[in-house]
């Protein structure tokens, strides 16, 4: 049966995540209802490459699903935006090789994180950021950021809750932009992420643009391994799944 292979973006504010869970509404859920419906009531089974919590959001998700119907790649762009809801739309379409799958083909994954740093709210930007109304020190942030590129073992920057083992993980790059008068972008790429991972990354980030933290101590809470000694997890909304590379 042909393979598939998509680029997906979706506005994860009224999602309960991607996965599948029973009585929740899920990006996955959506997608996979309308692949049925175009296969008349034949379930067909779609593979992130990875998961999204409740409420964060993905510009180049990608996924893969098998299908028999005589559908050119291109074509099923529009065939599925027309059938999906307006918060999930398909980027692209192409034909994949047999053994393509979306999850474990990874090499290396992009994350963003939007934050809003003036005193004020906005109610329009309130679900795509995440508001920060101190003054942020961007140059702390960055010697903080330092600590975090490379190999190592991200115990205290994982969810306490993961049934993970090895959380030995390696981020290639961390920067962070000025990419509108009131708004930073986090941007952090590497060849996989823990449970929450990248907030809490960004949570403790925050807390050294705040002055609540020294540049060092990311150093020193990542030596710690334990999730006990760090500072709060960012909330999700401001978190996008931007790139993933095979």
């Amino acid at each position: 049966m042909p393979r598939f292979k998509a680029i997906i973006a979706y506005d994860g504010t009224h999602f309960s995540g991607y996965q599948v869970q029973p009585g929740k509404r899920t990006v996955q859920l959506e997608l996979e209802e309308a692949l049925k419906r175009m296969h008349k009531g034949e379930a067909h089974r779609v593979t992130a490459s990875g998961r999204t919590d409740a409420g964060v959001h993905a510009f180049g998700q990608v996924i893969h699903f098998d299908s028999s119907l005589n559908v050119p790649a291109p074509n099923w762009v529009r065939a599925l935006n027309s059938l999906l809801p307006k918060d999930i739309l398909i980027r692209s379409v192409e034909d994949a090789a047999d053994d393509f799958h979306a999850r474990f083909d990874v090499q290396e994954k992009e994350y963003r994180f939007k934050i809003l740093n003036r005193k004020e709210p906005d109610v329009f930007r309130q679900n795509y950021s995440v508001h920060v109304p101190d003054q942020l020190d961007l140059s702390q942030m960055r010697e903080g950021a330092k600590w975090v590129i490379g190999t190592h073992d991200f115990t205290s920057f994982c969810a306490a809750n993961t049934s993970v083992v090895d959380k030995v993980r390696t981020v290639s790059s961390l920067d962070i932009c000025e990419t509108h008068e009131d708004e930073l972008e986090v941007r952090i790429a590497g060849n996989g992420f823990l449970y929450q991972m990248v907030r809490i990354v960004v949570g403790h980030l925050i807390a050294v643009g705040r002055g609540k933290a020294a540049p060092i101590e990311i150093k020193q809470i990542l030596e710690a391994k334990d999730r006990t000694v760090g500072y709060p997890t960012a909330p999700p909304q401001g978190l996008y799944l931007w790139r993933v590379t095979y």
